[in-house]
């Protein structure tokens, strides 16, 4: 085979398998426990995925909550604080990921100079609220 014909050759091997391999992963996260250091557990029923975008305003503040399923996020822009009472305070700005605290209620506040948008990610169950306000 002449050298040039050897090159086209594996020119067109190593186009094909790079289009066909797996891209690149970048993990954001990886843990089994919460921002506050609880151990995650999947709730009873049958498992249940809900995958929201919360936008805030700046300013605006979310209420006494908790969560009864693991809750992934990440924020897309902005900046939000969150208060989890005796476990303290914590900010998270845009490429921030984390699972936030789990059957504890905590109090979250937009205190950025623009809207916040977090991408927050349930895994749940159909027998489970994925967020309940507290009284």
């Amino acid at each position: 085979m002449k050298p040039l014909l050897v090159t086209a050759a594996i020119l067109t091997a190593t186009s094909a398998l790079a289009r066909d391999a797996y891209p690149p992963v970048d993990v954001l996260l990886q843990t089994d426990k919460s921002v506050i250091g609880e151990a995650l557990e999947y709730p009873d029923g049958t498992p249940q995925i809900t995958m929201a975008i919360i936008t805030m305003q700046p300013g605006q503040v979310t209420g006494s909550h908790r969560h009864n399923a693991p809750l992934v996020a990440y924020v897309l822009e902005g900046e939000i604080t969150v208060d989890y009472g005796a476990a303290g305070t914590k900010t998270y700005k845009a490429g921030d990921a984390f699972v936030e605290a789990f059957r504890s209620p905590h109090v979250g506040a937009n205190t950025g100079e623009s809207i916040a948008r977090i991408l927050a990610v349930f895994a749940g169950s159909d027998s489970v609220a994925n967020t309940v306000a507290e009284q």
